[in-house]
């Protein structure tokens, strides 16, 4: 019941948002209320779920053609949890940014953010294929307004981009989707078993492969995380490419145990290449968008490397990476957006001095930074260090890989940190600049400190993702099981009918 009101809530709004003649106050109040109320039913979820139970919990079911065996199926697992947690939040800070920075045409605007939270919460949750294929799907049309209407001079170029790269990948999901169902007699995930289809495999990698991104197919990446408003970029790279994290773990791994095995090392590759590409733009990208955007690129390399492990310490240090970079990454872009209202640009080179004077911005900013460096005691930190260990059980030479990106993602970082606050001060910045307000401290704050709070205690996550898994008990997840001829390979509860 949990699930069907977390994806029907923000439909709803965006429907009383779209369809009453309201001011731009008001449709932004009724947005960011219902955002709040989203947080507060999955707080509500969370304290339901029974973490130690292996199966799928608060689900939903209603037929919706019986003839292809295809419904309505909703449910949540502890790693779909967790995601979800991470898009309530993050939408909330992302509405509220936009009440704060007063949106014109409020009505579509904040109708589409509520409908893009409802459908990047189905996504989390759908547990039939052309279910999730929908809501896949429905997140790029409020996606395509958002970029395409609020972006900067070149959103048109970027909105085309991201239309095409997303269309192509989801035509050959679709395929694959059809292939799977008819095959299996079934379009449910739970009740479908697993296939040796290795072109059904293919055709959902490559989908996931372009929302994440991955390398090769991040073409759209760059112009769609610059030219979009920095709460659209935010929920983008925050949360969007998210569902790729969401496909590769539940459909890919979970239906393509022997394909995933086949293609292991060439999706280790390609997420390795991602790993060190995005990193070395990230380190000359002359701006901060830009160093945000290529930094959430090297990200997915490392949480996919993390996925693809095969055993249950890497899947949940990608889990919690996940969570972890949704919160950094949205954190960074809106302070971004701060950082460019104050400045009129987020040219590097113009940059600088920011410390002085504004205490607020730059504790927020040298915070998330830290966290963002993967110190010890970070969030960050726990969730690579658990990629790693889980990688290196493959090979040690990814995990070799893995350690000398996240070197050099130390780099870019402090060279972020270091150009906007501590240069001297360049010609874009006045020294009159304001420090942040407290709308704006409100909407950062909470993101930071949900940083903190899983710094604290990432086990909260790390420990409750998988199926019935405990890697701090030494216990295996039932996700996996140890395959003939060694190897690990997706099992029960993800197929299993409950």
């Amino acid at each position: 019941m949990l699930t069907t009101v977390l994806i029907l809530l923000p439909f709803a709004g965006a429907l009383v948002v779209w369809l009453a003649p309201w001011s731009r106050l008001w449709a932004g109040a009724i947005a960011l209320l219902v955002s709040l109320l989203e947080v507060g039913v999955w707080v509500n979820a969370v304290v339901a779920f029974d973490f130690d139970e292996s199966g799928l919990q608060e689900d939903a079911r209603l037929s919706w053609f019986s003839d292809l065996g295809v419904s309505y199926h909703v449910g949540l697992y502890g790693f779909s949890l967790w995601l979800v947690g991470a898009t309530v939040v993050v939408m909330a800070s992302a509405t509220a940014y936009g009440v704060w920075a007063g949106r014109e045409r409020a009505r579509t605007y904040f109708g589409s953010m509520l409908f893009l939270s409802g459908a990047i919460v189905a996504v989390f949750s759908a547990q039939d294929l052309l279910l999730f294929y929908a809501a896949f799907e429905g997140m790029l049309i409020p996606l395509y307004v958002l970029v395409g209407v609020w972006g900067g001079r070149g959103r048109q170029s970027a909105t085309v981009k991201l239309v095409i790269y997303t269309i192509c990948g989801s035509l050959l999901m679709l395929a694959a989707i059809v292939g799977l169902g008819l095959s299996q007699g079934t379009f449910d995930l739970v009740e479908s078993g697993t296939s040796g289809n290795e072109w059904l495999f293919l055709g959902f990698l490559a989908a996931f492969a372009v929302k994440a991104p991955l390398f090769p197919l991040h073409g759209w990446l760059p112009d769609a995380y610059r030219e979009a408003s920095p709460e659209v970029a935010a929920v983008l790279s925050g949360i969007v490419s998210k569902a790729a994290v969401f496909g590769l773990l539940r459909i890919v791994i979970a239906k393509f145990p022997d394909p995933v095995a086949d293609f292991r090392v060439l999706v280790l590759v390609l997420a390795s290449l991602g790993l060190v590409y995005g990193s070395l733009l990230a380190f000359r990208a002359p701006d901060v968008r830009g160093v945000i955007a290529y930094s959430s690129l090297a990200q997915m390399g490392l949480i996919t490397l993390g996925l693809f492990s095969g055993n249950s310490a890497g899947v949940n240090g990608a889990i919690l990476q996940s969570v972890v970079h949704a919160l950094v990454s949205a954190t960074l872009f809106l302070l971004a957006g701060g950082i460019e209202r104050r400045a009129g640009n987020g040219e590097l080179a113009s940059l600088g001095g920011f410390a002085k004077g504004r205490p607020a911005l730059a504790t927020l900013l040298m915070t998330t930074g830290v966290i963002a460096l993967a110190v010890p005691g970070s969030a960050a930190f726990a969730g690579e260090f658990l990629i790693l260990a889980g990688v290196f059980d493959r090979g040690w030479l990814w995990a070799v890989i893995g350690a000398a990106a996240i070197v050099l993602a130390a780099m870019y970082t402090l060279r972020l940190i270091s150009a906007v606050l501590h240069d001297r001060r360049g010609a874009a910045v006045s020294e009159e600049a304001l420090d942040l307000r407290p709308a704006e401290l409100a909407i950062v704050v909470p993101l930071v400190a949900c940083l903190l709070a899983l710094s604290a205690w990432p086990a909260g996550v790390a420990d409750r993702s998988l199926p019935g898994g405990d890697p701090a008990g030494g216990q295996t997840s039932p996700l996996f099981s140890e395959a003939a001829g060694g190897g690990w390979t997706a099992y029960a509860p993800l197929v299993d009918a409950p």
